[in-house]
């Protein structure tokens, strides 16, 4: 492996590696049925996405630079051989564990899913009913003529393709049509009881009830078949620099058109014959590797929404109820418990609320006089921007650095600019062409006759929702040189000007990347040195060359390195003479894990830090990110303990990657030890 190339792994095999990871728990007995379900409508939902923006990306550089080199020596065109089989192998356990294990299993628990070759006479009627009162009045039939060319199908929208035979009342003789199923319309529709003989969860799909009934769409013409179909587009957004007045008006212009991207997916039923196949293959400008043929919905993400359909608590994990730090005692006020000291929030374990209460209490107090938060990821419905608004409307100074280009978020984040804008808040968007990621809140409270600032730097997105779903870490703190960095900041996101040393705080793309390798480097004096050298690190993905060849330098000198990357990673492990000393490991649990945790033991002084940012070039070249120290030893304590140690010793949710990239589940010697459950046990009600 002398080639740089060599040392490397490719990205977008990886992400289908995690979501094998992914699939394996849906396939796992172990765990309750219908979150099962859930992890199978997670892998479509990962790969929507994968689609919509990975391999558009291989298909556009394909297009544009085909001789083109990739990280690991790969050119687009063999990448995307690569990928599409993986996909397509992929694709087909996935419904193999729906049709095989998932359904049978859930009719075994009375949560049925009818076939039309199952229904009674009485669900007959009932569907027929449906389809007249539900579906009839909405739906829009196109007979493809010289009078109605193939319609502009929406992306991810599902479709159906349907062959006649006969003429109109016009005389005109059509052999295709397409239907189109609206968005508002479910795509899977629970049964009454009293239609399936007292079956309290009996299902059916939308697909199914207009197979049965679609001819009533074609009076007097015959069906001969119907094909469900989904597209998959490009939904990568661009805005061009060049005379650019206003990114929000941009960005609005061309989300208008991510609906109708290039074509990069078709998904059909498996009975779909060959020549219809290829009809819907030219209509996209797609190729025989580009069709997913399914036994089953098109879209599996729908069925999401069955678990909560379904009152069945015996058949999802338990409930539970977040803590509060010992710190946060209801009797001392929140600014008061900051001052005291730094508090660790460890999500879901620990709750969101205080971050929530920091806010409403901003909001309403008199002391406050100012509120900056950075805001990524936020929701349509976020009880954090209605406090933000409710300050502006109070007269606090409220300044919002909102990220339009949040991908798949963007709507929402233009909308809460014009209700914030509309408040008197200010709102900016940070610097064009780096994504504002970091995550900072902070709060400026007259006390004593100065100023003092609050703050709040997390590893996760202000969503209230995904904390409960997320593993993330929050600190709150008021040590006076952090707010005074997260200030310094926000003054460089609103304002122009040099980015200024800051005393605590690392910042890509500044220095961020520097202190990585130059912590790297100094492990590495230290194995050098014969003194013990070891980095534990803790994120999402991890890509970066640069960093990844330090790595390889540190193990090489000796340095254990331990790391614990959730999704792709592009580094050999255990490689003899290059990573044996290197171990990665992926814990794929009932949480998503999301904290970015970076520790360098430095003779024996533990350098600790939090951040937003992954090892990836994106976030250390062309996003803002934050990477802060955890100076309080309480604090680094914890993290160490909870962060890092316990997922180095689960042996229940880990999977250890192999030189090649593959991963293997880690054998459960001994005790079993589920770093989740721990933490659930140890902070949750």
């Amino acid at each position: 492996m002398s080639q740089t190339h060599e040392l490397l792994l490719n990205r977008e095999l990886g992400l289908i590696e995690f979501n094998r990871r992914v699939l394996a728990q849906a396939e796992d007995a172990s765990l309750p049925l219908l979150e099962r379900l859930k992890y199978l409508c997670i892998v479509s939902s990962n790969l929507d996405e994968f689609f919509e923006v990975r391999m558009a990306w291989l298909k556009d550089t394909a297009q544009l630079t085909p001789s083109r080199i990739l990280a690991d020596g790969s050119t687009p065109a063999q990448i995307m051989a690569k990928v599409s089989a993986a996909s397509h192998e992929l694709v087909r356990q996935q419904y193999a564990v729906m049709s095989d294990v998932l359904f049978p299993a859930l009719r075994q628990e009375d949560i049925i899913f009818l076939r039309r070759t199952e229904w009674t006479e009485l669900q007959q009627q009932w569907v027929h009913d449906f389809f007249s009162n539900e579906l009839l009045p909405i739906l829009t039939p196109i007979g493809l003529d010289p009078s109605h060319p193939f319609p502009k199908v929406l992306n991810k929208s599902l479709n159906f393709a349907v062959e006649l035979e006969g003429r109109d009342a016009f005389g005109r003789q059509s052999d295709i049509a397409i239907v189109q199923a609206p968005r508002i319309l479910p795509r899977v529709i629970k049964v009454p009881p009293e239609v399936c003989n007292g079956h309290p969860h009996t299902f059916v799909f939308l697909s199914s009830i207009l197979h049965s009934h679609v001819h009533e769409l074609f009076l007097g013409m015959t069906v001969k078949g119907c094909y469900q179909f989904r597209v998959t587009r490009d939904s990568e957004l661009t805005v061009e620099d060049e005379d650019l007045k206003n990114l929000r008006t941009a960005l609005q212009g061309e989300l208008r058109q991510r609906q109708f991207g290039d074509a990069v997916r078709l998904e059909i039923a498996d009975t779909c014959p060959p020549h219809m196949e290829e009809f819907l293959l030219t209509q996209f400008n797609l190729k025989k590797q580009d069709v997913y043929r399914v036994n089953g919905p098109v879209n599996l993400v729908r069925l999401m929404q069955v678990p909560d359909l379904v009152d069945r608590p015996d058949l999802k994990f338990p409930p539970f109820v977040p803590s509060l730090p010992d710190q946060l005692d209801k009797k001392v006020p929140l600014f008061d418990a900051i001052r005291k000291g730094d508090i660790l929030l460890h999500h879901p374990f620990q709750s969101f609320q205080p971050v929530i209460d920091m806010l409403n209490l901003a909001a309403t107090d008199p002391q406050v006089v100012a509120i900056k938060m950075t805001v990524y990821r936020t929701g349509t419905d976020s009880v954090l921007m209605e406090s933000l608004i409710a300050a502006a409307r109070a007269g606090k100074q409220v300044t919002v650095v909102l990220e339009l280009m949040a991908r798949f978020d963007e709507e929402a984040n233009i909308s809460w600019a014009s209700h914030l804008e509309d408040a008197g808040a200010h709102v900016v968007y940070g610097v064009f062409g780096y994504k504002v990621h970091a995550k900072m809140l902070m709060v400026i409270r007259r006390e004593d006759k100065r100023l003092r600032r609050y703050v709040h730097l997390g590893t996760g997105n202000y969503h209230p929702r995904t904390a409960r779903f997320y593993t993330d870490l929050g600190l709150l703190t008021c040590n006076e040189d952090i707010a005074s960095d997260v200030n310094d900041i926000f003054v460089q996101l609103t304002g122009l000007g040099r980015a200024s040393q800051l005393k605590q705080l690392y910042q890509s793309p500044f220095t961020l990347h520097s202190l990585l390798l130059d912590s790297i480097e100094r492990e590495i004096e230290h194995a050098q040195q014969g003194r013990p050298a070891q980095i534990i690190a803790k994120m999402n993905a991890l890509l970066e060359p640069q960093v990844i060849h330090a790595l390889y330098r540190a193990s090489q000198a000796g340095v254990k390195i331990q790391l614990i990357i959730r999704g792709v990673c592009a580094l050999r492990p255990g490689v003899p003479g290059l990573s044996e000393n290197i171990t990665v490991r992926s814990v794929v649990g009932r949480f998503l894990e999301h904290p970015r945790v970076y520790y360098f033991y430095n003779d024996k002084q533990e350098n600790l830090y939090i951040a937003s940012a992954d090892w990836m070039g994106r976030n250390l070249f062309r996003r803002i990110e934050t990477c802060s120290p955890i100076l309080d030893p309480k604090v680094k304590r914890r993290i160490i303990k909870e962060a890092l140690r316990l997922y180095l010793e689960d042996n229940v949710n880990a999977w250890d990657m192999q030189p090649d990239g593959s991963y293997k589940r880690r054998p459960s010697r001994g005790k079993e030890r589920c770093a989740q459950n721990v933490l659930l046990e140890e902070y949750a009600r």
